[in-house]
């Protein structure tokens, strides 16, 4: 099977992935940090200006793929550290309308970049 990938504008990677692949049914979309942000905008230490681009991105990613955030049915944050949990929800909650997507939250040691929070989703195409 070739790979049916999906790029996002604003954004570099930071290794050898695609930013979104498409597998039938599924689109999943790789982590985005801030820190991957094609500006040179420096937002080290402020998580919700870090999750927003994080958001940026992925939205970036799923239109690319004719998709919208309402198609999301999982997504995976992670943190270098708990105490950016309330912070990261307060802009989470503004970016999906209930019922909202699955989810998983852990706190990692580090991310790629320096970042401070790094979210991944997987959506589904609609039918």
């Amino acid at each position: 099977m070739a790979r049916k990938a999906y790029e996002v504008k604003g954004s570099t990677a930071s290794g050898p992935y695609s930013a979104a692949v498409d597998a039938g049914d599924l689109v999943y979309l790789s982590g985005q940090t801030a820190m991957n942000s094609a500006s040179a905008e420096n937002v080290a230490g402020d998580i919700a200006a870090q999750t927003k681009l994080c958001f940026d991105h992925l939205f970036e990613a799923l239109e690319a793929a004719n998709l919208t955030p309402d198609d999301v049915v999982k997504v995976n944050v992670y943190l270098t550290d708990m105490k950016y949990f309330s912070a990261m929800n307060e802009v989470y909650a503004t970016k999906f309308s209930k019922p909202y997507p699955a989810r998983t939250c852990v706190a990692v040691l580090a991310l790629p970049l320096g970042a401070d929070v790094e979210i991944e989703a997987i959506a589904k195409k609609p039918n």
